[in-house]
């Protein structure tokens, strides 16, 4: 006789996974918006009020859900502060106002390549600061990658190779990669106490208090968003898109299918990010752009593979 007790477990098993498929190809197009966002409004919203505004009205929003939480585990965070503030400051600072700042400068594809090597960083800062093992696909892997990511920053141009010459906004692209490559390599060495989605939620507010003294200065010197309904829409697309959004489906795709095949995001959001912006924003592939991406895909793939 059947039980009929584990024919549902498996029937919602099934579900939950189809489920998380679906999301795993949702999960990197709404981290994409984060970057076409930017684009589309560098002329209107400066850097750090985008950033801060992102990133506040993002916790804001989660307050209702996490705030219970949050209170129950105040004396771990007041323990944790440092790691928090660090980590508010890499991964919410840096890698929300460089990339804002960048994408004054430079396209949405070459934001989407040069941020999607970050894994082949990670592999490499984890094994800097943690001596984590260097294999030689792991090794091989970092090497492509890295060609690949000269290949978009140098747009192909031997001539800029031997001159250095760069584009502004590819170099603040580049050091947000870094900045959120040793953010995802401390989260996973210096895990904490704290559940993960209070861990987050409260990352978020620090990181939001450590752009506000930067946002201050800006609007102080006169830098300010021109308030419209397209604007206001901007800050509340990136806090719920990219922002809560993306975290959300993220988390539940590794919680259903592991952290191996949550990985494939980091190779489809590339893609994305150069779709968007020539749908979009108009903008134009170059020959550049798909050889950067026939290194730095495989490349992310030999580094980051078990």
């Amino acid at each position: 006789m059947i039980d009929r007790r584990t024919t549902d477990s498996d029937s919602a098993a099934q579900r939950d996974r189809t489920y998380a498929l679906i999301l795993l190809f949702i999960v990197p197009a709404l981290f994409s918006t984060n970057i076409i966002v930017a684009r589309a409004v560098n002329d209107t919203v400066p850097p750090f009020a985008l950033a801060y505004w992102r990133w506040m009205l993002a916790f804001l929003l989660f307050l209702p859900v996490v705030g219970p939480e949050l209170w129950r585990h105040r004396a771990a965070i007041v323990d944790e502060w440092r790691d928090l503030l660090v980590l508010g400051i890499l991964g919410i600072g840096i890698c929300g106002a460089f990339v804002y700042i960048g994408a004054a400068t430079t396209s949405a594809t070459n934001i989407g390549l040069i941020f999607g090597s970050a894994p082949i960083i990670i592999a490499g800062t984890a094994t800097l600061m943690y001596g984590e093992p260097m294999v030689r696909a792991k090794a091989a892997g970092i090497f492509i990658s890295l060609l690949g990511v000269l290949i978009v920053v140098f747009r192909g141009d031997m001539a800029a190779v031997l001159a250095l010459t760069f584009v502004p906004g590819d170099l603040w692209i580049a050091a947000a990669a870094l900045a959120w490559a040793i953010y995802s390599v401390m989260l996973r060495h210096r895990p904490g106490q704290l559940p993960a989605r209070v861990r987050f939620s409260a990352t978020m507010l620090f990181g939001a208090l450590s752009l506000l003294p930067f946002y201050i200065v800006e609007s102080a010197q006169g830098v300010l968003p021109s308030l419209s309904v397209e604007t206001v829409g901007a800050m509340l697309v990136v806090a719920i898109v990219p922002g809560l959004a993306a975290y959300i489906g993220y988390a539940r795709i590794q919680r259903s299918l592991g952290a191996g095949s949550t990985g494939l995001i980091l190779y489809l959001a590339p893609t994305y990010t150069a779709l968007f912006g020539w749908v979009l924003l108009g903008e134009t592939l170059e020959p550049y752009h798909f050889a950067g991406a026939a290194l730095i895909l495989p490349g992310i793939f030999l580094s980051t593979r078990r």
